[in-house]
C-alpha cells in the first residue's frame, strides 16, 4: 500500500474494524452499512481489511471446496476453506482472503468491479466473529419503558419491517428491523441493532398510514423506499446503538384467518427456524464460524422465551400480546 492510503475504524460494540485502502471509493458498501458507527479517529482495530485495485487476482487458492454456485443478486461465487483461511472469489472481479486467526483480510478488487454486497457481509461476519459476536437475520425492539429487546425472526418477505413499525407506533423502541448482532456470555444474550435503513414497502405504507411523512413520491422496482433512522425517529422512537439484555425471541408467521396471536414456540422449533435462515452449510460442512453462530443461536433459546407470532390485518395488535407475554 502507499503513503496515501487512508484507513477508517468503525465501533462494532465490543470490536473495531479497520477498513484500509488508496481511495474512499473502494469501500462505499463499508460505509453504506457502517457510517453510523464510524470512529472520529483512527484507533488500533482488532480486525483489519485491506482493499487492493489490481487486475491480478487469487483466484484458484488452494484449499477444500466449500460452495461453488450462484448467490442472490451477485451472481457466481466460489468459497475455499483452506483452514486458517478462508477465500471467497468471484472470478474476474474480486476476491477475498479472510485471515481468523490473525484478525484480518485482504480484499483484492478488479479496476473495474466494485465490492460485492456477499463479500461485504462475509468479511464483517468475520470481524464480528472475531469479537465473539454474530449477526443474526432478525428485527429487535425493545418493550416500551424497558431496556429489554425482543428479537422477530422470519424469513424475508414475510413482514418483519411492516411488524417492527407497526410495534414501534405503539410504544416499542426500534434496534433494527432486520440485523441485530448477539454476544453470548456467562450472563446471558446481549443484542445491538445493525444501523441501516429501513425498507418500507407499499404495502405497509397502505396498512400503516402513519409512516406516510417519511416517505417520498418515488419507490424502486421492488416497490419499496429506503428510509433514514433519522427520519424515521421523527415518528418513532428509535433507539441508541448498545448491546442490550433479550426478553423473548418471536417467529413471525402470517395467520390464516386474520387474527393476531401469541404462542409459545419449543425451544428446538425456535432453533431450527433460526438455524434455517442463518447458519450456511457447504460442501465440508460447517465452517467455524457457522459452528459458533450455531453456538450462539443455542445458548439464546436456551435462555429467553420463544413464541409463533401469527400476525393477521391488523399487526398493531401484537404490542399488547407481547407485553403480556413477556411479564408473564
Amino acid at each position: 500500500m502507499s503513503d496515501r492510503t487512508t484507513t477508517f475504524c468503525y465501533d462494532l460494540k465490543g470490536q473495531v474494524i479497520g477498513i484500509t485502502a488508496a481511495r474512499v471509493d473502494l469501500w462505499p458498501s463499508f460505509d453504506l452499512m457502517l457510517g453510523a458507527l464510524r470512529l472520529d479517529e483512527p484507533v488500533q482495530p482488532g480486525f483489519r481489511v485491506n482493499i487492493v485495485e489490481t487486475p491480478r487476482l487469487q483466484e484458484n487458492p488452494e484449499g477444500k471446496l466449500a460452495f461453488d454456485g450462484d448467490v442472490p443478486l451477485d451472481g457466481h461465487c466460489r468459497m475455499i476453506d483452506a483452514g486458517r483461511v478462508f477465500h471467497l472469489v468471484f472470478p474476474g472481479q474480486q476476491t477475498v482472503a479472510i485471515h481468523d486467526d490473525e484478525g484480518w483480510a485482504e480484499i483484492r478488487v478488479h479496476p473495474d468491479s466494485k465490492v460485492k454486497w456477499t463479500l461485504l457481509m462475509t468479511v464483517l461476519d468475520a470481524a464480528l466473529d472475531a469479537g465473539a459476536q454474530h449477526m443474526l437475520h432478525t428485527a429487535g425492539l425493545t418493550l416500551p419503558g424497558s431496556e429489554a429487546l425482543v428479537l422477530i425472526h422470519a424469513p424475508s418477505g414475510t413482514g418483519k419491517s411492516t411488524t417492527s413499525l407497526a410495534l414501534a407506533s405503539q410504544g416499542f423502541g426500534l434496534c433494527s428491523d432486520d440485523v441485530m448482532i448477539l454476544k453470548a456470555t456467562t450472563d446471558g444474550v446481549t443484542a445491538w441493532g445493525m444501523p441501516r435503513k429501513v425498507k418500507v414497502h407499499r404495502h405497509t405504507a397502505a396498512m400503516l398510514p402513519f409512516v406516510a411523512p417519511c416517505l417520498g413520491e418515488t419507490w424502486d422496482s421492488e416497490g419499496e423506499q429506503s428510509v433514514s433512522l433519522d427520519r424515521l425517529g421523527e415518528i418513532i422512537r428509535v433507539e441508541d446503538v448498545r448491546a442490550r439484555p433479550i426478553a423473548a425471541v418471536l417467529h413471525l408467521a402470517r395467520s390464516a384467518d386474520g387474527e393476531t396471536r401469541l404462542v409459545p414456540m419449543a425451544r428446538t422449533d425456535a432453533m431450527v427456524a433460526l438455524a434455517t435462515d442463518n447458519v450456511r452449510t457447504g460442501m465440508t460442512g460447517l465452517l467455524p464460524l457457522q459452528k459458533r453462530r450455531m453456538a450462539t443461536i443455542a445458548a439464546l433459546v436456551k435462555t429467553v422465551p420463544t413464541f409463533t407470532l401469527q400476525v393477521g390485518a391488523r399487526p398493531v395488535e401484537a404490542a399488547a400480546l407481547i407485553r403480556a407475554a413477556v411479564r408473564l
